[in-house]
């Protein structure tokens, strides 16, 4: 069970019945209403959040331009590793990407993040350049040079939502689409 989007999601094998799954969510109905009204929670603190302007959302892409390659080119010499391209953008579901070729794309609004979880999405996307999949192997990468890795990331499954809302719920939804280095 999740509650995913303010609403209970139930996943089951295809032989447990109706009534099986009724009884296991009876039985967890305290979770239930609790995750439920966490999300309502997190759902009326987003609302609450202005929409980024256009001039906002080029400010944060001009900070990131300045920002974001000077953590990347500090992890990718820790890393032993080398890069192509870095291209920043208002990206409306990613926050970071590494091509084949070492191409990386980065989310302006990573410039809204503490700096610590910025560099936990620089040295996730840098230690694709050594293993391109998320296997065991590519986050023992990961947490040899960034041992606090998990508890950012967390921060930006937690938070990240409320950065994306921002900018999704701006009067020019297209903004920032010229942010491209």
């Amino acid at each position: 069970m999740q509650v995913k989007n303010g609403s209970l999601v139930v996943r089951a094998p295809y032989a447990v019945t109706d009534a099986e799954i009724d009884r296991f969510v009876a039985l967890h109905c305290d979770w239930v209403q609790k995750q439920l009204n966490h999300a309502l929670q997190r759902r009326q603190a987003l609302d609450a959040l202005p929409p980024l302007s256009r001039l906002e959302l080029t400010a944060l892409a001009k900070d990131a331009r300045r920002v974001i390659p000077e953590r990347v080119a500090y992890y990718a010499q820790l890393l032993g590793v080398t890069y192509g391209r870095i291209t920043i953008r208002a990206q409306k579901t990613r926050w970071g990407s590494c091509t084949a070729k070492g191409n990386l794309n980065f989310n302006c609004l990573l410039m809204l993040a503490p700096r610590e979880v910025l560099d936990s999405v620089v040295v996730h996307e840098l230690c694709h350049r050594k293993v391109m999949n998320h296997s065991a192997a590519f986050y023992r990468e990961v947490l040899s040079v960034f041992p606090d890795y998990h508890r950012h990331h967390g921060w930006l499954r937690q938070h990240g939502d409320a950065l994306l809302d921002r900018m999704l719920r701006a009067d020019d939804c297209d903004a920032g689409h010229g942010t491209e280095e």
